[in-house]
């Protein structure tokens, strides 16, 4: 609850008493919840022959008090229950009033040592009691009954929540899971060493064969394989990995063997740095956690108060014996006031909701990202790597007679093989696709602003713009209606001229990244208005714009444009997200109320967004959102039922119901009705594992 309190090892928060929550990768230290068990399992042992005996004697139409064999073997089976087991109680409800800080445990150690105190003074020194304590027969009562229990549910309470929130760490120990222990790593000389993962450096060539791991993040240099990307992006299926192609440490190699060029390692990998966002966002405090903090802070102080009040009001006018009756419904009050429910309302959502958008690669940098991603209305999307692939592809090969397709293709490729151009690579790539030798070229020339040219098979080529047509003397006319056709669905076009005559035009674009369509329509359907701001030409732009249905563009804008945007709409009382991916997303990603960084783009974007999607799927953005309103319709159902639960428990604690209908709340039952809200609300958290986002 507190993500301020940070300690070198597990403990207790000196704050609210609850359990520390590990950070970052330290998710194998269940000491806390062994000690739990183990506590329990003994006070449990030994509170079921103290009820037997207990229940006996009722039975029989005896009673609990006096100093009988029966009621020392009660005092000796509820002794080590309510000193050893519920020793941690003690110490942090003692901490509480040290640090000034009230909590469940100051409610749970008062009632437990109050209720076993005045039990056991009744075994050992049953003289200084008056009348008032005394039954009919003249016995003090003793509890040692109710102490017992309470201390094992409340026991049992603390290992539920332990264990609930073990799980919602599963994420983090699946992904931790995935990093293999060593890596081959390759000599100068070819020689293949196996070294332990934390031996490799930038820059080491790696091999990985089939059925391996891949030890970190690198680019593939030498091989062709699939790999299973589906622990860290979500998707099912393997994905081809051709040199060039960059890939995550911890995924799976499936069916190839290759070489690899190690670029992230250690802390620096995707897989670390998802395990340390997962991690923060679980130890983060979401803005309607506010409101659990105000009222924790006046509850306990109230509980004590309604509790003093109870027993001086039954002290004063309840039936004989009145400071029994006094004592009993005192200490009901401060069990069934305990706020444990309210205390975990908040964070077990959150923390299954982080560990659940982890799952489905949507990784939430805070709670307030959760919260406020429901509330977005504008969603601003960069073009370039968000809405599209952010690779340009060859989309269409046009050759003019005599050229036929292949050979125009390959003339074209084999002279662009020398550029780096992203045009250029992507003609080179199209034709490796399609199966096209690629041959090398003599007398290579890049012309900045038109193109490229070469000789290739002692052919002139030349590919580029108009302007490089009309300098080699080729007539292009023909293909202008075409070339304006594609221009106006927002590719890019390239003519080609071999031995100064017009041999074709190729066009290249950027394709549209699958699913984007859908998840806008998704998007507009749940309200949000969505928004294109982009660099890029604006042709292109609303070429884009009109294939996905965006009715409002903003192209050709700068960075400090892209901020100037999200202002603008933040003045006008609009919540906006803003999706994009490169470097001059950045401060309009850190400017907007939710910036959404595509895990496929540049680490500046994911420092400086609130949620990253790993697999750059927009999608995940309607996955993130549909996840923020479960989430906070969860929250709100936890704080209800612990509100709700306190606000009828703690009157009939007190004896409410006795005057009209006799009714008393033992603290036995008051202890089990307090587990079981927090039970409650530990299991309707959960419920955000099954939710369908």
């Amino acid at each position: 609850m507190h993500p301020q309190i940070v300690r070198d090892g597990p403990g207790a928060c000196p704050i609210c008493g609850m359990a520390l929550e590990p950070m970052g990768g330290e998710v194998e230290d269940d000491r806390e919840l062994h000690d739990m068990s183990r506590r329990l399992a003994v006070s449990a042992a030994l509170v079921l022959p103290l009820l037997i005996l207990e229940m006996g004697g009722m039975l029989a139409g005896g009673h609990s008090g006096g100093v009988g064999a029966r009621a020392w073997i009660l005092f000796l089976l509820a002794t080590p229950v309510c000193t050893w087991g519920a020793w941690p109680f003690y110490v942090r409800a003692v901490a509480s009033v040290r640090n000034r800080s009230l909590n469940m445990f100051t409610l749970i150690g008062l009632g437990v040592f109050t209720s076993y105190a005045s039990s056991a003074l009744a075994i050992l020194a049953p003289g200084i009691f008056p009348a008032s304590f005394r039954d009919a027969s003249g016995s003090v009562p003793d509890y040692f009954e109710a102490s017992g229990v309470i201390v094992a549910l409340v026991l049992l309470g603390q290992v539920l929540e332990l264990r609930a929130r073990r799980r919602t760490r599963t994420a983090i120990r699946m992904l931790l899971g995935l990093n293999p222990a060593t890596a081959h790593r390759l000599g100068p000389e070819g020689s293949e060493q196996e070294v332990p993962l934390g031996e490799v450096q930038v820059e080491d060539r790696l091999r990985v064969r089939p059925g391996e791991k891949i030890p970190v993040d690198g680019v593939v240099l030498e091989g062709v394989s699939t790999v299973d990307e589906s622990m860290v992006s979500g998707e099912s299926l393997p994905v081809e990995k051709r040199p060039a192609a960059r890939v995550v440490g911890g995924t799976l190699n499936r069916t190839g063997s290759f070489v690899m060029r190690a670029e992230r390692v250690g802390s620096d990998t995707l897989l670390a740095r998802i395990v340390m966002m997962v991690g923060e966002a679980q130890r983060s405090r979401a803005p309607i956690q506010r409101l659990a903090d105000r009222v924790s802070a006046i509850f306990v102080p109230v509980v004590i108060l309604i509790a003093i009040v109870t027993f001086v009001a039954w002290a004063l006018a309840g039936p004989a014996p009145r400071l029994a009756y006094a004592l009993v419904n005192a200490i009901s009050v401060l069990v069934i006031a305990c706020p444990c429910a309210l205390g975990l309302a908040t964070p077990m959502s959150i923390q299954v909701a982080t560990g659940r958008g982890a799952r489905m690669g949507v990784l939430f940098r805070n709670a307030e990202a959760i919260e406020a991603m429901r509330q977005v209305d504008v969603l601003l999307v960069d073009k370039t790597g968000t809405l599209t692939e952010g690779r340009p592809t060859l989309v269409a090969v046009l050759p003019v007679a005599p050229f036929q397709e292949p050979e125009l293709l390959r003339l074209a490729a084999s002279v662009e093989r020398g550029s780096s151009h992203p045009f250029g690579e992507a003609i080179v790539r199209g034709a490796e696709e399609r199966g096209i030798r690629v041959d090398a070229s003599e007398g290579f020339q890049a012309l900045s602003g038109k193109g490229v040219r070469g000789l290739v098979s002692g052919r002139r080529v030349a590919v580029g713009t108009s302007a490089l047509l009309d300098e080699e003397g080729a007539d292009g006319t023909s293909l202008t209606s075409q070339a304006a056709a594609f221009r106006a669905e927002g590719q890019s076009v390239l003519f080609v001229a071999v031995d100064g005559a017009l041999a074709g035009l190729l066009s290249v674009a950027d394709p549209i990244k699958p699913g984007a369509s859908q998840a806008l329509e998704a998007l507009r359907a749940s309200g949000i208005h969505v928004i294109m701001v982009t660099g890029d030409g604006r042709a292109t732009a609303l070429a884009v714009a009109r294939r996905l249905g965006i009715e409002e563009v903003h192209a050709e804008v700068l960075p400090e444009d892209k901020v100037g945007i999200v202002k603008r709409l933040e003045e006008e009382n609009h919540v906006v997200a803003m999706a994009g991916d490169g470097i001059n997303d950045a401060p309009a990603l850190a400017q907007a109320s939710v910036g959404i960084a595509m895990g496929t783009g540049t680490d500046v974007a994911m420092e400086s967004a609130a949620i990253t999607l790993v697999k750059g799927d927009l999608l995940g953005i309607v996955q993130a959102r549909r996840l923020s309103l479960a989430t906070v319709s969860n929250i709100r159902q936890n704080l209800f039922f612990a509100f709700f639960y306190n606000a009828i428990g703690v009157p009939i604690a007190a004896g409410a119901l006795y005057p009209m209908f006799g009714i008393l709340l033992r603290p036995v039952i008051a202890a089990a009705a307090m587990s079981l809200s927090s039970v409650s609300v530990i299991l309707n958290a959960l419920r955000l594992n099954r939710t369908r986002v």
